[in-house]
């Protein structure tokens, strides 16, 4: 085995370190990275199953050019002369980059030169305009500057922590699993969970405010009006640190606990508590993410999130602070060097004069634009409007994850010349590319990221390139190069970026950013090597006192001051009699975006393996919709067919979708074609939480589910949703019709012919209309699919075991199709540990054995005992079967 590189997990903002060793035979080992201050060793479900997602399958290994294979010179040359071509016909707005969070630091840094320095257009955005664009609008406005005032260390240190729209146990499971341990040290830590969802993170909640959708500038605009009332405003941090307190506090002044109430949902009780809770408590940290972001007021929100930390000067000091969690593995490093549409590189605006002339300067630019481009909604727009007629799409899947993803496609299809730089040969993007460039995937690119609190850190290869993969940065010093700039994108490292990244930190800054890590200009290719982790900033020749902001003002403002926003306290109103329930879409524990990744791992899709909609009981009694069935979402934007997960953890009058789902994984699954392009006018971010739809039951006539030991071949059914299986694959399926020949359809689902050698058993039950079909190759199962007019009840965890199975004797193959675990394979049920494959009704039977905590269960079964991210759905079992148990 191979000696372990030290890098960085490529899912969420959190950042943590991994250890990766190759094994002898080549497989790729992953462990947490105890030395990292991100993480300390700790890994979440994603970040442990990374070796399973590594491989070579399905990978884009040369340039295509129409869909044929090509050189690099032949397609780089095309792109320069089309790009070249579209400016000298239409000028530099006529060409568009839209980039990804998951790019390393070094390659946006290369995208945002060649776009806003040299062919002089600000039309470059990125996938982190869906996600954090909010937090960046709301910093700039309170702080001057896109600054996230704490660290890491604060979430152990305060005696409050405020989670707000953030769904931690499942979105950054690390940050919650310090969270969780640090609660457990000092109990009488308190923490609040405000989420219209009674999510997994309620598990370590001391209260749930369950808002109403959108209800956050109220909660904290009435938060900020009681600060005032009962004198806990800090007078000596706001009167000498910031400016705008009483246009904010006016604001509120007729926002009394009623009228909060009304606006919120909650009890004025809840209120009470909540808000004497925050009063008095110094040591307050305040996370928030998606919930309060993705909306039309998301920015706002952010301001009146922040407005309360001013007044009460909680702010950059240990264990205080509103901080912000980024979604991606690199978002804060894209927004450092300007990968939104309305910034520069190094924390320059672009609508500053002197910035936009620093800029220019220090890249020797022959132009530098003088306003923001377009933000990824009018982007898209503009490129279905024929605006845009050359553009580059890198390490995003924009057809599944922009909203109103069907206008999205269809721009795609009429843009005269697109170009996508992916790791993966098909996506629902890729096919709509005339140019296709292979680049380098994580494992393989070297460069470095920076994580939701200022870490900068490292990705390193461990990975041969394979076929023609090249990295990011390359691919655009080419383009560079190819038009006519050869002097500015020289590069031949990736170190000589980051060296020249961080010179531009430092230059013409004696302070007056916030951003400065100047201490690595210079940097050589073996100092770069051995960066260790660290937190900006960091400038050239200086030791910063702390690395926390605003303890003492010196905010990047004008006058240096901190500012309050008086924001308007409407919540939008979208629901109608058509459209009643509002949806809110998001992530699951063990999927990451459009599943590029994270499903090519059976294991992470063991724990949830299709798309479905979470409904509260009422709502569903209402519509007639069962625990199970298909469910229709709709707006007027498009519909989904998803299935039903009725849940009392949901709030009545709304409806949770996951994002992940999409055309390689799902018939019907693409939740943004349902989202509306509603953003924020601030900051353009899309308000993917609160869009009005309608539920309806669909009139499935048929149900089935199968598992194969080759991928299957999706039918042209409604419904269908693949996952990958430790030894094949399985699908769910449903259809508005019947089947006529169940056999054949057998065979072409799992791509045999029925004259071929495959032993067929089948059995058919007339009155319940169950069907069974397996398939055999001697003692192999090909494959098994169950049809019955009802979802299909039969435990998938067993069929799927059966894929690993000796089915020589002829009484195994009749139990199969009987669709009954012998007494030697007992149903594991749903997985709910997916590093162990622990199932729930092994907790359960744990449980019922004497095993009366998340702890004993894990000695137990060892469920909840490496990543820890299925701990919150193990104690839930455990204190469901503890009240069964009381009565």
């Amino acid at each position: 085995m191979s000696e372990g590189v030290r890098t960085t997990c490529p899912y969420c903002g959190v950042g943590c370190g991994v250890v990766v060793a190759r094994k002898d035979d080549g497989a790729v080992t992953v462990k947490g990275d105890k030395a990292h201050p991100a993480n300390f060793g700790r890994l979440c479900s994603k970040g442990s199953a990374l070796g399973e997602t590594v491989d070579l399958d399905g990978r884009l290994l040369h340039p295509e050019i129409g869909g044929r294979q090509a050189g690099w010179d032949e397609a780089l040359d095309l792109v320069a002369s089309r790009f070249s071509d579209a400016i000298a016909e239409y000028g530099p707005d006529s060409v568009a980059f839209y980039v990804s969070g998951q790019i390393l630091t070094e390659d946006y840094y290369a995208a945002n030169k060649l776009m806003k320095g040299f062919i002089g257009s600000a039309n470059i955005d990125t996938n982190s305009r869906l996600c954090m664009a909010s937090s960046v609008a709301g910093h700039r406005r309170a702080f001057g500057t896109d600054t996230v005032p704490g660290t890491y260390e604060d979430l152990e240190l305060a005696d409050l922590i405020v989670l707000t729209g953030t769904n931690l146990a499942w979105c950054h499971p690390v940050l919650y699993q310090r969270i969780a341990a640090a609660k457990a040290k000092r109990p009488e830590m308190k923490v609040v969970l405000i989420d219209p969802r009674r999510t997994m993170t309620a598990d370590i909640a001391d209260m749930h405010l369950a808002i109403a959708p959108d209800g956050d500038i109220a909660l904290f605009a009435g938060l900020l009006a009681y600060l005032a009332e009962v004198g806990a405003v800090d007078m000596d941090y706001m009167v000498k640190h910031t400016t705008g307190f009483v246009d904010a506090v006016e604001r509120t002044l007729d926002l009394h606990v009623p009228e909060v109430a009304a606006l919120t949902g909650l009890t004025a009780n809840e209120l009470y508590q909540f808000y004497a809770l925050f009063a008095k408590t110094e040591k307050t940290v305040t996370v928030y993410s998606q919930g309060v972001n993705q909306s039309s007021i998301g920015t706002d929100k952010v301001n009146a999130i922040i407005n309360c930390h001013l007044a009460t000067g909680r702010i950059g000091r240990p264990g205080m602070g509103p901080f912000s969690v980024t979604g991606q593995p690199n978002a804060m490093g894209g927004r450092e060097v300007g990968g939104l549409a309305n910034m520069l590189a190094a924390h320059l605006d672009i609508e500053n004069p002197e910035h936009r002339a620093i800029a220019q300067r220090f890249w020797h630019a022959p132009a530098i634009p003088e306003k923001p481009g377009l933000k990824a909604v009018d982007l898209f727009k503009a490129v279905g409007e024929g605006r845009i007629k050359a553009l580059w799409i890198m390490a995003t899947n924009p057809v599944d994850s922009m909203p109103d993803a069907d206008a999205v496609r269809a721009a795609l299809e009429i843009c005269p010349f697109v170009v996508v730089s992916d790791v993966n040969a098909e996506t629902d993007t890729t096919c709509y590319a005339d140019v296709l460039l292979p680049s380098a995937a994580w494992g393989e690119k070297d460069g470095t990221v920076t994580n939701s609190e200022r870490c900068v850190s490292r990705q390193r290869a461990f990975l041969p390139l394979p076929g023609d993969a090249r990295p990011d940065w390359w691919q655009m010093a080419q383009i560079g190069r190819r038009m006519g700039f050869e002097e500015a994108f020289d590069w031949e490292s990736p170190e000589q970026l980051f060296a020249e990244y961080a010179a531009m930190t430092g230059f013409e800054n004696a302070g007056s950013r916030d951003l400065d890590i100047s201490a690595h200009e210079g940097i050589g290719a073996e100092d770069y090597g051995k960066l260790a982790p660290f937190r900006w900033p960091q400038p050239a020749g200086v030791t910063p006192i702390s690395d926390r902001f605003f303890a003492n003002g010196g905010f990047f403002t004008p006058d240096r001051r901190g500012r309050f926003v008086a924001t308007d306290i409407a919540i939008p109103s979208r629901v109608t009699n058509a459209y009643p329930l509002v949806l809110n879409t998001g992530r699951v524990r063990d999927h990451w975006h459009t599943m590029t990744r994270t499903g090519k791992s059976q294991r992470l899709s063991a724990h949830i393996g299709e798309p479905y909609a979470e409904l509260h009981p009422a709502d569903a009694g209402a519509l007639g919709i069962a625990d199970a069935d298909i469910v229709e979402i709709e707006s007027p934007h498009g519909r989904v067919l998803v299935r039903a997960l009725v849940s009392p953890r949901q709030q009545a009058g709304s409806v949770f979708v996951p994002m992940h789902w999409n055309g390689q994984f799902a018939a019907n699954a693409r939740i943004d074609v349902v989202v509306a392009p509603v953003t924020d006018p601030h900051s353009g971010q899309p308000a993917s939480k609160h869009v009005a739809v309608s539920a309806r039951r669909f009139p499935a006539r048929v149900f089935g589910f199968a598992v194969s030991a080759e991928k299957p071949v999706p039918p042209q059914w409604d419904y269908w949703a693949l996952a990958k299986l430790s030894a094949g694959w399985k699908i769910e399926l449903a259809s508005g019709t019947a089947v006529e020949d169940i056999e054949d359809f057998a065979c072409q689902l799992f791509g045999v012919a029925p004259s071929s050698a495959v032993e067929i058993v089948s059995f058919g039950d007339t009155a319940s209309g169950a069907h069974r079909v397996a398939t055999f190759d001697g003692g192999r199962l090909v494959g098994a699919l169950f049809l019955a007019p009802q979802p299909v009840e039969v435990s998938r965890s067993w069929a799927a075991g059966q894929l690993a199975a000796d089915h020589s004797d002829p009484a195994t193959r009749w139990r199969l199709v009987a669709g009954r675990p012998g007494a030697d394979m007992p149903d594991k049920g749903a997985i709910v540990c997916s590093c162990f494959g622990v199932g729930s009704r092994e907790i359960a039977a744990a449980v019922r054995d004497g095993c009366t905590s998340v702890e004993a269960v894990g000695k137990q079964t060892c469920a909840g005992t490496n990543c820890g991210s299925c701990k919150s759905e193990i104690r839930e079992i455990v204190d469901e079967h503890r009240i069964v148990a009381a009565e």
